[in-house]
């Protein structure tokens, strides 16, 4: 179950492919982060790659709308869709690698959301950082409200040993707990259990502690001021069919997004938001 050459777009920082991005056109969803040889993100070995299905891992793309949604699939349709490469890998002046996807309102996306937009999604690589910029232009005439976030999925060596810092103090919805309200009392977020949390205004960065081979990594974000922290633990991971039941303790999300609140968007205005996500030293 592997995805198709032609659907994927590699981003090569190198040429011995040590630090290297891949993108899915089916989403523009990045698939792998691989820095220094050490690959970042989990990807599930159950994932499904035929054009329709999300794809299970990696770094989808949430528009717009996060969650179950009346209008069309969950998380909305950004993820499911076929993206353009509007501007193919290469490097700048600086020497960073970067590329550029695009998702315009087509047929599709108007039956389920009868707006016009365009989304632009530039990816920028360098030895140590992977940036993603997401914007959002209203190219219709009439106002559009919408939530989006980037669902990263980060390969960690025991999840129960991987912390999120960042969180303390801070009001979160617990999805787990039916959506009641509580607040973060740790200073280091740890998981032993199932976990869907949804903190509102949290700070522009968060460590990332215990990732792949006893790494961290450092997310910072600018215009996404909610963090989700999610791990579907044992009953979850069983009733999905693309995810492996023994993989849970290998994966845990930390997603930034624009989500406790939706963002509205008038005729011709645009929203950006960004994540530059940076593989620390020991």
């Amino acid at each position: 179950k592997m995805a198709a050459v032609k659907d994927l777009v590699i981003l090569a920082l190198d040429k011995d492919h040590k630090t290297t991005v891949t993108v899915h056109l089916h989403g523009a969803t990045v698939l792998a982060w691989k820095t220094q040889g050490k690959e970042l993100l989990f990807v599930s070995e159950r994932a499904v790659y035929d054009n329709k299905k999300a794809i299970r891992g990696g770094v989808p793309l949430v528009f717009p709308n996060f969650g179950p949604w009346e209008l069309g699939p969950q998380h909305g349709f950004a993820r499911i869709s076929r993206w353009k490469l509007e501007k193919a890998p290469e490097k700048d002046a600086s020497g960073t690698m970067t590329a550029v996807f695009t998702l315009t309102d087509n047929k599709e996306t108007r039956k389920m959301w009868d707006y016009k937009f365009k989304l632009t999604y530039t990816l920028h690589l360098t030895e140590k950082t992977f940036k993603t910029t997401l914007k959002v232009d209203n190219t219709g005439d009439k106002d559009f409200t919408f939530t989006t976030l980037l669902h990263t999925y980060f390969r960690v060596d025991d999840v129960t040993k991987a912390t999120v810092s960042g969180l303390k103090g801070l009001e979160y919805v617990d999805k787990v707990r039916g959506d009641a309200k509580f607040t973060e009392d740790r200073d280091l977020v740890a998981v032993a259990g199932e976990v869907d949390r949804m903190y509102a205004s949290t700070p522009s960065s968060h460590v990332i502690t215990g990732t792949i081979g006893g790494s961290k990594i450092l997310l910072e974000k600018s215009n996404l001021p909610d963090t989700v922290v999610w791990n579907p633990w044992v009953d979850k991971a069983k009733a999905m069919g693309d995810f492996g039941d023994d993989e849970y303790p290998s994966m845990l999300c930390v997603e930034a997004g624009h989500v406790a609140t939706p963002l509205s968007l008038g005729a011709g205005q645009s929203f950006t938001g960004s994540q530059t996500l940076t593989l620390l030293d020991e």
